[in-house]
């Protein structure tokens, strides 16, 4: 018994260790052992048996560990030789909770100078890697906490992300059977900042597995082939797998940079051959298409398949563009024909949950294809709206996104085979999951002004723009004329879909339905102030922050930072970059022109795929004429 609960301590605790790697003299093959490490010292001793049936990989082939645990694989120039972690198991980590399942192995190392140091010249591939392996808790129920884009160019974006995302996941539960999942935009193009942010983040508990993203290449590789050495000097491997529970996750790095002639060829990317800059396409390559069909050929037909990969497949807020979906998303679709599947990704700094059968106008021109075979998920992102916006509670930005969703994390909780999905904004209640709010004439009339201006050439505009925040009429005080002229009722719902349904209830009055203002049937984005969201961009389009100003003479200090230490400020309160001026996740309903005088009490909710239900409660007034906002000093003269 005492050894039974010793293992099982054991099997939850910190495993620190990394595989064990015997020098070579440059063999045309590479062999060795997965084990189970009982020493927990990652390498394999006497009595620690091997684990069978393992798949193991040079980045190219995969193949299956035998009866004794024992793989062999041809030695690749360039190659991530990986173990790929079996259900029931968990690789070793680092001290920063970085799973250590991989050998990095680059003849000669990276062949040319780059600002982040690129691969070393790491000598002969080895003759053995060992990968040693530990028994797993937590059996079929685990949570996976998805990062999208935490995409710190500084310092003090790192801090935010810190004092934001990080301090929500710290209060999440995670332990070594979850996972933090990353996908891509990790970094801000500054990759000397990626070992402080892994620190912060494995105060959350779980592993740290991470997607390579187009802010973390290096921006100075001359080819593809070199443009992720850093990050797997620093990281690891730019695509890999591995197995939790009844679901295999598999990496993929769909960033392509510098793209070329063999983009512009395929698929017809004039930007790869015509910029006068490096430029970068979505696609997966050659190289990991023929991986991952052998890595499926080794995986059940019924095991769930989670694609996680940076740039999405397809996205709604970008449907129009190439570089930022995936060009052979319908060969990916063939490969995966007939299999349970999710795909997860970032980039966009939106949150879109796209339904098998959704469709959205430009998704056939740039990838191929229609109607979505299973879900597509854009995580979001925890930098929000590039952590741009006024400070919110905590100092971090407010730093809403384009569809203006709240900076946070997506949570996706695993039973079996099976998951549900939920996001969690950033230092907000996980009860709320939506914004609710009246777009109103006034609010039209006002949003036009200021993106009219926000338009116009930033050197010789006005420097203060027409309106601001505090020329908004309240949108909650609704006059007869505005209910005549058409006020809607919005819910922003941050992580909906086409299942979703909104309802809403005035008074005690039966309940009406609110209807998605997308429809997923082929149509192309509606834009502009009619779709907008008012309780997001009333706060994108008059941002205080710019105005901060000090005499301290120190230059950083004015203003904001973002990007690549880009300044915005000193400056008049203005609109801020993001503006949310279109939604595949907005649900509104016109409101009757005749409601009576008074104050009046909506209740609006709203109930997802899952069950999952959120509900506003919200006071709103119907006056024949609005009320003076200020000061009344007409009986103090």
């Amino acid at each position: 018994m005492l050894a039974l609960i010793t293992a099982g301590a054991l099997a939850g605790a910190p495993y620190i260790a990394t595989p064990e790697v015997t020098p070579g003299r440059g063999d045309d093959t590479v062999w060795g052992y997965v084990f189970h490490d009982m020493d927990r010292d990652g390498r394999r001793g006497r009595g620690e048996d091997g684990v069978p049936g393992v798949k193991v990989s040079n980045g190219l082939d995969v193949v299956l560990t035998d009866a004794l645990g024992r793989y062999e694989l041809d030695v690749r120039d360039d190659m991530n030789l990986t173990v790929v972690q079996p259900s029931g198991w968990r690789v070793p980590t680092d001290e920063r909770l970085v799973p250590q399942f991989f050998h990095v192995h680059k003849r000669g190392g990276t062949p040319e100078a780059l600002r982040y140091g690129g691969l070393p010249d790491a000598g002969p591939a080895p003759s053995r890697v060992n990968f040693p392996l530990m028994p797993a808790t937590g059996g079929e129920h685990f949570t996976c906490a998805v990062v999208g884009d935490s995409q710190t160019y500084s310092n003090a974006e790192v801090s935010h992300f810190r004092d934001s995302a990080v301090a929500d996941l710290v209060n999440a539960d995670l332990g070594a059977g979850d996972c933090l999942l990353y996908v891509g935009d990790v970094m801000g193009d500054d990759l000397n900042l990626l070992n402080r942010l892994l620190q912060v983040g494995a105060k959350a508990g779980a592993p740290q597995w991470l997607v390579h993203g187009n802010h973390d290449f290096d921006f100075d590789a001359s080819s593809d082939a070199h443009s992720a050495d850093s990050w797997r000097r620093l990281y690891g491997p730019n695509y890999y797998a591995f197995e939790i529970g009844e679901t295999l996750f598999i990496a993929l790095d769909n960033v392509v940079f510098p793209c070329g002639q063999e983009d512009y060829e395929r698929y017809g990317r004039s930007f790869c051959v015509e910029s006068d800059w490096a430029r970068y396409n979505g696609r997966v390559t050659d190289e990991q298409m023929h991986w991952l069909a052998n890595l499926l050929e080794h995986t059940p037909q019924d095991r769930l398949i989670v694609l996680a990969h940076h740039i999405p497949f397809v996205s709604f807020v970008d449907a129009a563009t190439a570089a930022h979906q995936t060009d052979n998303l319908a060969d990916i679709f063939e490969l995966l024909e007939g299999r349970p599947a999710l795909s997860l990704s970032g980039h966009t700094h939106t949150i879109e949950n796209h339904a098998p059968g959704q469709s959205f106008e430009g998704w056939n021109t740039q990838t191929g294809i229609d109607a979505l075979a299973f879900r597509h998920i854009i995580a979001g992102a925890a930098s929000g709206g590039w952590w741009q916006g006024d400070f919110a509670w905590d100092g971090d930005p407010m730093a809403l996104q384009r569809m203006g969703a709240p900076k946070g994390v997506l949570m996706l909780d695993f039973e079996g085979g099976e998951y549900t999905e939920r996001y969690v904004g950033s230092r907000i209640d996980p009860a709320r999951g939506q914004w609710v709010d009246f777009n109103t004439p006034s609010f039209r009339s006002w949003y036009d002004a200021l993106t009219e201006w926000r338009a116009l050439d930033p050197q010789t505009r006005d420097p203060v723009p027409p309106v601001g925040i505090n020329d908004l009429p309240d949108t909650r005080i609704l006059t007869p004329d505005e209910l005549a002229g058409g006020v809607y009722l919005t819910a922003n719902v941050w992580v909906g879909s086409a299942e979703t349904r909104v309802q809403a209830r005035i008074n005690d009055s039966a309940p009406f339905a609110l209807e998605r203002t997308q429809d997923g049937a082929g149509e192309a984005a509606r834009i502009g102030a009619q779709w907008a969201d008012p309780f997001a961009t009333q706060r994108q389009l008059s941002v205080g922050r710019f105005s901060i100003e000090s005499r301290s003479g120190d230059a950083n200090a004015q203003g904001f930072q973002a990007f690549q230490g880009r300044q915005y400020g000193p400056a008049p309160a203005q609109p801020g970059r993001v503006l949310a001026d279109r939604n595949m996740h907005l649900w509104r309903a016109r409101l009757p022109a005749d409601l009576p005088e008074g104050a009046h009490l909506m209740e609006v909710t709203s109930t997802d795929r899952n069950g999952q239900v959120y509900t506003d409660r919200i006071v709103f007034e119907v006056r024949s004429e609005r009320p003076q906002p200020t000061w009344d000093g007409s009986l103090w003269d």
